[in-house]
């Protein structure tokens, strides 16, 4: 029997992949979705107990569907929203499987190469073939970092989840975004000896559209400032990570050198585009600074190689609602392709002995 093509097949199951799987649903696509990690590993990655930045309606896969306990749901409960849209929608999500590789086999036939485990730590690979591909990965496959001495020692970490192991440990939280002076927060209030090293221009920055940190962020992290728990270094760049210390040069070309436990690196991160490249998407500079994005069609979000369509916190579209609202656009335009190209009417022969 012929091995049947997918319709679609769609990377990542983030919002933007859920978003996405539930729309080819509706359309009667044929589709699967293939995750590396878990459903929303993204969300995930927050810190534990982490509250969204995020309203209710900007969140949601569905109107009135996520209820959280207070005004905005915690990253648990978040997590338990997208999970039960899997299992009560019964969408086609595999979790624990890396796309390793694709090729292009005819003008409308990917096939797709994936790696996993079995419960058993087993290797195992799968082969898959889709007509249209989706790319829905997050932009955090790659953290940025440092490059100075000592960055890979092991007190160092690019990700941060809990601050309870570094009660009364000298910390540094480096970086300027809210997930920086969250982390910071978080380490203080829990007892952290904590300092945050922050560039001048996003501490003075004030502007949400320009990037500047939550009020509801700022408030709390000024709070623990003045009552002398947290300690704002304006820095010019971190010069050297040692085992007791952080040697840095402040804005003023002040050189410090403070005690430190545990360095937190806070600075951003990436979407891996090694597999949209391979295939020969074109990629640029994207709105924030220092990202690189996919080119696509801003009507179709489809990029320069046909079939293959980008959606998701790795586009310029880098907030949850885009991220759930695209799909729902997207695929039906996906399915009108494979409608126009008579796929629909030839999907029973494939299945013919």
């Amino acid at each position: 029997m012929k091995t049947p093509s997918l319709d679609l097949l769609i990377i990542g199951a983030g919002p933007a992949g859920l978003s996405a799987a539930d729309a080819a649903a509706r359309e009667g696509l044929s589709y699967v979705v293939i995750e590396k990690g878990t459903i929303a590993n993204t969300i995930r990655g927050y810190p534990v107990g982490r509250t969204l930045f995020s309203t209710t309606n900007e969140l949601e896969m569905r109107e009135g569907a996520l209820k959280p306990v207070r005004e905005k749901p915690t990253r648990e409960e978040l997590l338990s929203h997208y999970v039960h849209f899997v299992l009560d929608h019964g969408l086609l999500i595999n979790a624990g499987e890396e796309v390793v590789d694709i090729e292009r086999a005819e003008p409308d036939q990917f096939v797709v190469h994936t790696k996993s485990q079995d419960v058993i730590g087993r290797a195992a690979s799968a082969t898959y073939h889709a007509r249209r591909l989706l790319f829905a990965i997050g932009a955090m496959d790659h953290p940025r970092r440092l490059n100075v001495p000592g960055e890979d020692l092991p007190k160092v970490h690019h990700r941060f989840v809990d601050p309870y192991p570094y009660v009364r440990k000298e910390a540094l939280v480096v970086g300027g975004g809210n997930s920086a002076a969250e982390a910071a927060l978080f380490l203080s209030e829990e007892g952290a000896r904590t300092t945050m090293a922050i560039w001048r221009s996003d501490w003075e920055n004030r502007d949400p559209k320009a990037g500047a940190m939550k009020h509801w962020v700022r408030s709390p992290l000024e709070r623990e400032i003045t009552e002398g728990r947290l300690r704002v270094v304006l820095y010019e760049q971190v010069d050297e990570i040692t085992e007791r210390e952080v040697a840095l040069t402040t804005d003023a070309g002040e050189k410090l050198r403070i005690p430190n436990d545990v360095v937190f690196v806070l600075v951003g991160s990436d979407a891996d585009l090694t597999l949209l490249r391979r295939l020969g998407v074109k990629t640029e500079a994207g709105r924030a600074a220092f990202t690189e994005v996919p080119v696509y069609k801003p009507e179709t979000f489809e990029t320069n190689v046909a079939g293959i369509y980008v959606a998701g916190h790795f586009t310029n579209a880098r907030h949850i609602k885009p991220a759930i609202d695209v799909p729902r656009k997207v695929v039906p335009l996906i399915a009108q392709s494979l409608r126009a190209a008579g796929y629909f009417d030839k999907r029973r022969s494939e299945y013919r002995l």
